[in-house]
């Protein structure tokens, strides 16, 4: 899925599987406007506890992932390669009753 601005021009786009979010990237010009929210709105539509796996590196992943309800679920010393880039599990809840 792409996230478009008001001139139709993709500034984001999601890849999601398997009630995964595989790949999130945004163009960083617009980082804070809400294109990423959007597309991960869209993906917890689909699957309200979908799962993702960030590098723990990439200084913005966790806080923006935590602040939209994501939950650490474990950690991995190395990505799915194989490579020593710790990966940090996440899902989210799912909604829940009030």
């Amino acid at each position: 899925m792409d996230r478009e601005d008001a001139g139709g021009t993709a500034q984001g786009f999601m890849v999601f599987a398997g009630g995964s979010i595989e790949a999130l990237f945004v163009d960083p010009a617009v980082h804070g406007q809400g294109f990423g929210s959007a597309l991960v709105a869209h993906a917890l539509m689909l699957e309200p506890q979908a799962r993702v796996d960030a590098n723990e590196q990439a200084d913005n992943a966790l806080p923006f992932y935590e602040s939209r309800g994501f939950q650490r679920t474990g950690r991995s010393e190395r990505d799915a390669d194989g490579r020593p880039y710790p990966i940090l599990h996440l899902r989210h809840p799912g909604k829940t009753s009030a």
